[in-house]
């Protein structure tokens, strides 16, 4: 059967009704598999996500320290906060921002990451001797310098700033604890 089109210019086509709605199949861009429908296929953001997730699965999993404070504040997108924290009331009784405590609690870190570095390094000597080493280190008699076992001396240098690390954080702490604080506003009277 041959039907001719008055649209076309005499086009004919063999043994297919002519529709209006034509679809066009491509192939996809991506390929395929023959025995597997397309749906079944994994979309490429899907396998970007996989690989994304290879590769960085080891470093999301690391654990996080976790926020110090008592609650967490939202923030829209305009940088404002939202909800209760952002009320008057919230500013006349939340505590003034410490520079000193802040920066004696980032220097804690740092204490706490060195103290497991001297542990490391203090496995790899006998321990009487770095016993005795860290002794005379801390009396004066001997100088970091004067070491000749590069292990010691690193271990000599380590415990020097731990000990500079632990002063600086005591002064610190000294300093905020002796500034005058915004006393907060009681709500509910006397």
């Amino acid at each position: 059967m041959k039907q001719e089109n008055d649209w076309d210019d005499g086009c004919e086509v063999d043994d297919a009704p002519v529709s209006v709605a034509v679809a066009i199949l491509r192939p996809s861009k991506y390929g395929g598999l023959v025995d597997l429908p397309d749906e079944e296929l994994a979309d490429p953001e899907e396998l970007e996500q996989q690989v994304m997730a290879q590769e960085w699965g080891p470093v999301l999993a690391l654990p996080v320290k976790g926020h110090r404070g008592s609650f967490r504040v939202s923030v829209d997108e305009s940088g404002r906060i939202e909800g209760a924290f952002g009320s008057a009331d919230f500013d006349r009784i939340r505590p003034e921002f410490d520079k000193a405590r802040h920066k004696a609690g980032k220097l804690r870190e740092k204490l706490g990451d060195l103290l497991i570095l001297i542990g490391i390094v203090k496995e790899r000597l006998p321990g009487k001797a770095a016993y005795l080493v860290l002794k005379y280190l801390r009396m004066g008699i001997i100088e970091p310098e004067h070491i000749v076992n590069d292990d010691m001396q690193s271990l000599a240098k380590l415990h020097l700033r731990a000990r500079h690390l632990e002063q600086e954080i005591a002064q610190l702490e000294d300093a905020s604890r002796a500034k005058p604080r915004r006393r907060p506003i009681a709500l509910l009277g006397p």
